[in-house]
């Protein structure tokens, strides 16, 4: 069943509404067993001049079509999406390594963005009326910014690319799409989804590459585009926006995160062991919105402790297809050296070792789920991203030293509070420094909720009713009254 849909899927560049040959291929990895799952075209910069001849072209014709037209389309999109549920989720499990239950849940995550901006698409609005002056009326619209690039990661190949695209294509913009290395091939096929429902030549054009540095030179270079759309690592993030600043781009930026978790003595430890599942191990804590620090009171950090290392003992380690598979493999060899690495330092600078912390034997590149506690002030684990399956546990005493704890980031994506004082969480909304919060619950996503940070962790958001104005640029007109 692999093989044959791995056959079916296009593995070409997509420029100007067709798929086309490159110099060279390269490889995707199947991370659960490090063999090659096919070879995709091999973007060079002469490609992406291409791409962003066909961007340009088709604009000012998308720019120009009807909203409820490019509404239909996207629509179209979801309903496809959603019919190949299946084809999708295993289609990122073997390119990417997830569970394929959490592959299904990804599809349909994903799959929601092009259903929420084709309704989003007929609603962008504007105001008229009189200048306080009285002296003349004013006009205020909006309009597609114009041809955008966006650069996708590879940990959620279906949702970080819906997440960009569909908003684009509803606020009428035409675009280039650069997906991860490692995962190219959910783009590739929700290219060709979109291309079937309807998306006009030029409007989208993917592509694939190994060389990001040329191509993302050329694109951004170009005096044509008008918005840089990103998610990836801050430091990427920040050269980005300084190529950026020469042709004045639109930016939005996804960064990193250092998620905290906090713990209160009133906290129902039962819901908030079931949160930390979700918020740490979901995707292999391959995520930026993983809960990366766990700060938890010093009355309950022993039974807390306790209860999380039971569970995660039963969390089956195994290939994303098979059926019993809680935790995959991270994306490759090198993730798995560093995640190894923070382990094995921190528990050298005294952090307790629960359960895990140690490399899984055989093919592929899976690493134990694992908990420390006790982990001390100043550790690696506690000021780097994780991005693996690894829980550290540090206690606080006080309120204020908890908020202390939790803002010694220079991030600022999410947190997660669990508290049963309503007040105390209330409290929490104002005093943690992050874009997003979830209260009591480990999962923040939706495609209804503007995504996003500050700080460190990027600038601008995604998906809710924010989302398309990051591809829209507004005019304001005057009429005289006389």
């Amino acid at each position: 069943m692999s093989y044959s849909l791995i056959e079916s899927i296009p593995t070409g560049l997509f420029i100007d509404g067709r798929w086309h040959n490159a110099v060279s291929r390269f490889g995707v990895i199947n991370p659960a067993t490090g063999e090659v799952l096919t070879s995709v075209a091999d973007a060079s910069a002469s490609d992406a001049r291409r791409a962003m001849d066909a961007a340009s072209a088709a604009a000012p014709g998308w720019a120009a079509t009807p909203a409820r037209h490019r509404a239909e389309i996207l629509r179209r999109a979801f309903d496809t999406v959603a019919a190949s549920r299946d084809q999708f989720a295993l289609l990122m499990t073997l390119e990417m390594g997830k569970p394929l239950e959490q592959s299904l849940g990804e599809v349909a995550y994903g799959g929601e963005f092009l259903r929420w901006f084709s309704e989003q698409a007929v609603r962008v609005d504007g105001r008229f009326g009189s200048n306080p002056e009285g002296t003349g009326t004013m006009v205020v619209s909006h309009r597609p910014v114009g041809p955008s690039y966006l650069v996708t990661p590879w940990n959620f190949p279906l949702a970080m690319a819906t997440r960009k695209i569909a908003p684009a294509l509803a606020a009428g913009c035409t675009m280039v799409v650069k997906p991860a290395e490692l995962t190219p091939l959910t783009t590739l096929l929700l290219a060709h989804v979109l291309h079937e429902a309807g998306v006009p030549a030029g409007v989208l054009n993917v592509l694939p590459t190994t060389s990001p540095g040329a191509v993302s030179d050329e694109i951004i270079g170009d005096h044509r585009l008008r918005k840089l759309s990103f998610t990836g690592s801050t430091a990427v993030g920040r050269s980005l926006m300084a190529q950026s600043a020469k042709n004045v781009l639109r930016t939005s930026m996804e960064l990193g995160g250092n998620a905290p978790f906090l713990v209160f003595d009133d906290a129902d430890l039962d819901a908030a062991v079931n949160g930390a599942i979700d918020a740490k191990f979901r995707n292999m804590g391959q995520a930026c919105t993983a809960a990366n620090r766990f700060l938890v009171h010093e009355s309950v950090a022993a039974e807390f402790t306790r209860l999380l290392v039971a569970r995660v003992r039963d969390l089956r380690v195994g290939a994303g297809v098979e059926a019993d598979s809680d935790i995959g493999p991270v994306i490759s060899h090198a993730a798995r050296e560093r995640i190894h690495a923070l382990v094995t330092d921190a528990v050298r600078d005294g952090a307790t070792l629960h359960v895990g912390g140690a490399v899984v034997d055989g093919p592929g590149y899976f690493y134990e789920p694992t908990v420390l506690s006790g982990v001390r002030a100043g550790s690696r684990i506690l000021s780097e991203e994780i991005f693996g399956p690894v829980v550290s546990i540090t206690t606080f005493s006080t309120e204020e030293r908890a908020v202390e704890l939790a803002n010694d980031t220079e991030y600022g994506l999410v947190s997660y509070v669990y508290t049963r004082d309503l007040a105390r969480g209330t409290r929490m909304i104002d005093a943690l420094e992050t874009g997003m919060m979830g209260l009591n619950t480990g999962v923040v996503s939706n495609a209804a909720a503007p995504f996003g940070g500050i700080k460190q962790s990027g600038i601008g958001r995604e998906g809710g009713t924010e989302g398309i104005q990051e591809y829209l640029t507004t005019k304001y007109t005057l009429i005289p009254n006389s």
